[in-house]
Formats: C-alpha cells, sequence, structure tokens
C-alpha cells in the first residue's frame, strides 16, 4: 500500500511541474508591429498615403509597412485608422477603406462600394460607422455608413448635415462632429442607434475633436472660422469654444469661449487633465476647471502641429511636412522636454498605439 501511495504523489509531482512549467511558457508574438506607435501619413495629390511605426521596443522607425506587408499603396489622402479587436480599419478619403491585421499588418479585406470622402470609423453593437462627406460640392449629401463587418458592404446610410468627422459611441449613441468639410458647420449629431434616429447640438463654427472626460462627460473643441470674402481677404472670425456635454441628455453643460480670433486645434486626454494646441503652444486643464488656462505650459517650437497624443506622460506631436518626410516629435510632460524625434510619412497627422 505504502509503495502504491508513493508512486501517486510522484505521478501527481511530475504532473504539477510540467502543468507549472506550461503556465510560464513564454507568450508567442502577435506580429512585427505589435509594440510600437503607428502614425498616419496622408499622402497628397499624386503620393499615397503611409503607415510609419515607431518599434517601443527598439526605437526603430520602418515608413510604408502597408505596402512593405501587402505590395500596394494604401491610397491617396489616408485620414485614419480605427480598431476592432485585432483588426485594424484604414480610412482613405478616394473612398476605400483597407482591413488589416494590426499586428502584421497583412491586409484581410477591404469595403470599396458604398463610400464617399469616408473620413473615420467607429464600431458598435457589431456594426462599422462611416462618416461620410459625401460629394464636396454639396451640402445636403453627407451621411454615416453602416457597416456589416461579417460583410465588409455597407447595410444601410443615415443622412447627416454638412461635413461629419469625428465620431464616438456612449451608452449605444453615436456622437458625430461637423467640421463642415470645405465649409463650416457647427453641430454634432447624435445618432440612437437602437433606431438610427438623429438629434442636433447646436455649438460655435467647426467642432472638430471630441473625447470622453474621467466624469463620463462628452468634451468638444470647437476651432471656430476665418470668414473670406470672394476674393480670399480675411473679413471676419468667429468663436471657438470648449464645451462640455451631458451624453444622458444631449446638453450643454458648459463652454468655455476662446479669444476672438484664436483657433485651437488638436486635443488629447491622460489622468483628468486636457491638453490643447494654440498657436503651437501646448495648455492643459482639468475637468474641474472653470476657466481657460491663461498660459501655455509648452511651446512645441514645430513647424505645423498637424496630429497629437499622449501616451504614459508623453506628448507625440506630427510636425507635418507637406513636401516630404514629417517629424514625430516627443516630449516629456513631467520635465516638459523634449526627448527624441522619428522621421514619419508625407503630411503626418493621427497617432495611434498599437
Amino acid at each position: 500500500m505504502k509503495k502504491i501511495i508513493l508512486s501517486i504523489l510522484t505521478i501527481s509531482l511530475f504532473t504539477f511541474s510540467c502543468s507549472n512549467d506550461d503556465d510560464i511558457a513564454p507568450s508567442v508574438p502577435l506580429g512585427d508591429y505589435e509594440n510600437g506607435i503607428l502614425v498616419v501619413g496622408e499622402g497628397g495629390f499624386t503620393t499615397s498615403g503611409t503607415v510609419s511605426f515607431v518599434s517601443e521596443d527598439t526605437g526603430s522607425t520602418t515608413n510604408d509597412i502597408y505596402f512593405d506587408v501587402n505590395n500596394e499603396d494604401v491610397g491617396s489622402f489616408f485620414q485614419s485608422i480605427g480598431f476592432n479587436g485585432d483588426q485594424a480599419y484604414l480610412v482613405v478619403d478616394n473612398g476605400v477603406i483597407s482591413i488589416v491585421n494590426r499586428y502584421t499588418f497583412e491586409k484581410t479585406g477591404s469595403i470599396s462600394t458604398g463610400l464617399s470622402s469616408p473620413r473615420y470609423i467607429s464600431f458598435s453593437n457589431g456594426k462599422g460607422y462611416v462618416s461620410n462627406w459625401g460629394d464636396t460640392g454639396s451640402d445636403v449629401d453627407d451621411y454615416i455608413a453602416v457597416i456589416n463587418l461579417s460583410t465588409n458592404t455597407v447595410e444601410s446610410t443615415i443622412p447627416v448635415g454638412l461635413g461629419p468627422e469625428q465620431l464616438i459611441t456612449v451608452d449605444n449613441k453615436l456622437f458625430v462632429s461637423h467640421k463642415g468639410a470645405f465649409g463650416i458647420n457647427n453641430i454634432v449629431s447624435v445618432i440612437d442607434l437602437s433606431n438610427n434616429a438623429v438629434d442636433t447640438i447646436t455649438l460655435d463654427d467647426k467642432p472638430d475633436e471630441m473625447l470622453i472626460n474621467e466624469d463620463g462627460d462628452l468634451i468638444v473643441l470647437s476651432e471656430g472660422a476665418t470668414l473670406y470674402d470672394q476674393d480670399f481677404n480675411i473679413v471676419g472670425e468667429t468663436d471657438a469654444s470648449l464645451n462640455k456635454i451631458d451624453v444622458s441628455s444631449n446638453t450643454v453643460i458648459s463652454s468655455l469661449n476662446f479669444t476672438n480670433g484664436d483657433h485651437p486645434s488638436l486635443m488629447s486626454y491622460e489622468n483628468g487633465n486636457l491638453y490643447y494646441v494654440l498657436n503651437n503652444k501646448v495648455y492643459t486643464m482639468t475637468d474641474s476647471d472653470q476657466t481657460l488656462p491663461a498660459n501655455s505650459i509648452l511651446d512645441l517650437s514645430v513647424g505645423f502641429a498637424y496630429g497629437m497624443s499622449i501616451n504614459d506622460s508623453k506628448l507625440y506631436v506630427n510636425d507635418a511636412n507637406f513636401a516630404g518626410q514629417s517629424a514625430l516629435v516627443v516630449f516629456d510632460l513631467n520635465t516638459l522636454t523634449e526627448l527624441e524625434t522619428f522621421t514619419v510619412g508625407l503630411a503626418a497627422s493621427k497617432i495611434y498605439f498599437n
């Protein structure tokens, strides 16, 4: 009997040891682009857009990874990337969305019909939602395309106002900022995704950047507009503002107005602190602040700040070049110092973390 018990214990210990070895086995890498920064290069009229990758592990930069992997261009006027699980949707203004594995960048599909000047994509309830400018010469044909993610087709459209841009989904609602395409608009559309009914919130001119703060409120940055006559002489300015919206009631909680003639752009958020750019300087404020900051915290010292994002107390800014390669500049928000610069694609805009 003692021999039998000893044998059982020996087998049990061997099995436990093997199980532990399996538990600590190293994870398999998901792909060459698993750990790093993705930068959208918009491209131009005769030049395709690109995706640049900056490795967090090595600091090396690879430009045009989509072409490197798939041997095809992503297309001109590349606007944005949307993530849904391990898939990345590359939204290009020419009317095509290319779908890739976000870690390998191997193409897995595309959406090529039913889109007209698409801008951004968001996901909710197993569907994709894409903002479309439509015919940019018309102000009555703009819409949100509803994407069947199983077939990669547009299954329906939701008409909205001129120039739909960025998208955020909250509590089965889709919030859409309307910068106005090549014109001017001043609304945020709110789409009830249970029935696609559309409500609107009126703000100052050219609402664009949006985010949800730690209180669950929607923050919208309206840039304001510069007005021109038929000879392109400036004839006026409209106010810019920072707006806080209750997402339950679709009502404006507060609006902070900038000095007339100031046109802030870009907005990011981390740990209860909001950041925006004005005149190539970065300003910050907390969720509870009731006035705009009087002083900036950082002078970017870049030619044209065209994209901004924050991750782990680091501020990433794209210094866009529309004639050649751009620069991704990284700042430490704790010390307010520049850390490093990476060379990225033509007309670099949006920044994402993979």
